[in-house]
């Protein structure tokens, strides 16, 4: 791998070189050695398109279910901007298993948008690996408006004028 910055990075942060970062992992050098090592290089291999790993580091029960092509198509047609990691439970070496909470952030169909995700990994001691189990979308509370009426409905108060000579016209 070059010495390009590794896409891990946190937004606005110093980005480290992808062959002393998430390199290695990605290009199967040496396994990742925690959960959120392997979170990181996960996120790696969606900015440099390598699917291949994306599926070796899944658990081998979930991956028959892997959609390459939907995985293969996110990656490259979104611009990654960043991950940053908001929380670690456990997931060092010597533990069975390690959560890791993140924010995905990226530009796709034009828009900026940010993946949040709590995620579980699981040690494999047979062949000394972490693995991606499965991950939970955390979702932003969504902004629910009010339905106003238009301009020339009734108005809402039952004051039998339109809206916009009525209430709609202090707004």
């Amino acid at each position: 791998m070059t010495d390009q910055p590794c896409p891990c990075r946190a937004q606005n942060a110093e980005p480290a070189p992808l062959s002393t970062c998430c390199g290695p992992y990605v290009d199967g050098s040496r396994p990742a050695p925690s959960a959120e090592a392997l979170m990181r290089s996960r996120y790696t291999a969606y900015a440099l398109g390598r699917i291949d790993y994306l599926q070796d580091t899944l658990a081998p029960e979930h991956r028959a279910g892997f959609n390459r092509k939907a995985a293969a198509d996110w990656s490259e047609k979104s611009q990654w901007l960043g991950l940053d990691i908001e929380a670690t439970e456990d997931g060092q070496p010597g533990d069975a298993k390690g959560y890791v909470q993140f924010t995905a952030h990226y530009i796709g169909d034009g828009l900026r948008q940010a993946h949040r995700e709590r995620s579980l990994f699981r040690f494999d001691e047979a062949d000394q690996r972490w693995y991606f189990v499965e991950g939970e979308a955390r979702k932003s509370a969504p902004v629910v408006r009010e339905v106003r009426p238009g301009r020339n409905d009734p108005c809402s108060c039952g004051s039998g004028k339109k809206y916009k000579k009525c209430c709609g016209a202090a707004a």
